[in-house]
């Protein structure tokens, strides 16, 4: 069975900083392109970030209202996916999601392909 679970969510003031991470299994990890979405109140779910499978390269992609302040990583030897969120702001505040794509050749590429298989989500709380 696939499987996606993440972790790392909490509260935190602005200007502080969490790290998220993404077990997964039932599925070849190191083949799947792999994404950090979130999903804010009232608001419709969006991509954030992600990093193509090793055959593409590896790189990462970054939306402009998260460049700089995330980092995406990938431990395929642990298959485990990871955010670091560093400078949080008030809207960044929302349910994020891990996701693995495993059709596209890249992430991202003019917009976030559909994903096929997607966690629970961790909340994460941005406020003063």
């Amino acid at each position: 069975e696939v499987q996606l679970v993440e972790s790392g969510g909490g509260s935190v003031q602005p200007g502080g900083s969490l790290r998220l991470s993404c077990q997964t299994s039932g599925f070849d990890f190191s083949i799947y392109d792999m994404g950090w979405f979130r999903q804010a109140p009232g608001k419709r779910r969006e991509g954030v970030a992600c990093i193509s499978r090793t055959e593409s390269g590896g790189s990462s992609y970054y939306v402009d209202s998260v460049k700089g302040r995330f980092v995406i990583s990938k431990d395929n030897a642990k298959n485990e996916l990871y955010l670091q969120m560093n400078s949080l702001k008030p809207e960044d505040t929302a349910v994020y999601y891990c996701a693995a794509d495993p059709s596209n050749y890249y992430c991202y590429d003019n917009g976030f392909p559909s994903y096929d298989w997607w966690g629970q989500g961790t909340q994460v709380t941005v406020s003063s």
